[in-house]
């Protein structure tokens, strides 16, 4: 194996909760402020997944008071805490930037149904 695989092997988080592209997830984030810590959620759907590795990030999209907002996280970062899947969405591409577009109900992504 190659020296940089075994470096980025032991830098990812192995605790990561599986979510795929259409997923409206919750992203607990460590806030350093002074001396204090606390942690900020920001729930959204995922419209993009991309790199492998380390540098794998992810984007997620929300809409505040008629405002898109979208971060971008990185997944293997020391300040992400956890994710957390709150709905699975059934969606058939890998990337869902025609979201931006859309707004109010057509901006929804259909939930998984399971049998």
């Amino acid at each position: 194996m190659n020296i940089m695989d075994e470096i980025n092997k032991e830098q990812c988080k192995e605790d990561v909760v599986e979510f795929v592209v259409g997923d409206t997830i919750k992203v607990h984030t460590k806030i350093i402020e002074g001396e204090t810590e606390r942690i900020q959620i920001f729930s959204g759907v995922v419209i993009a997944r991309k790199g492998s590795g380390v540098q794998e990030t992810i984007t997620v999209r929300r809409v505040i008071s008629g405002q898109g907002v979208e971060k971008i996280f990185p997944i293997n970062s020391p300040r992400i805490a956890k994710f957390e899947v709150e709905r699975k969405g059934k969606v058939r591409r890998s990337k869902l930037y025609y979201l931006r577009d859309k707004i109010g109900k057509a901006a929804k992504v259909k939930e998984l149904k399971y049998k």
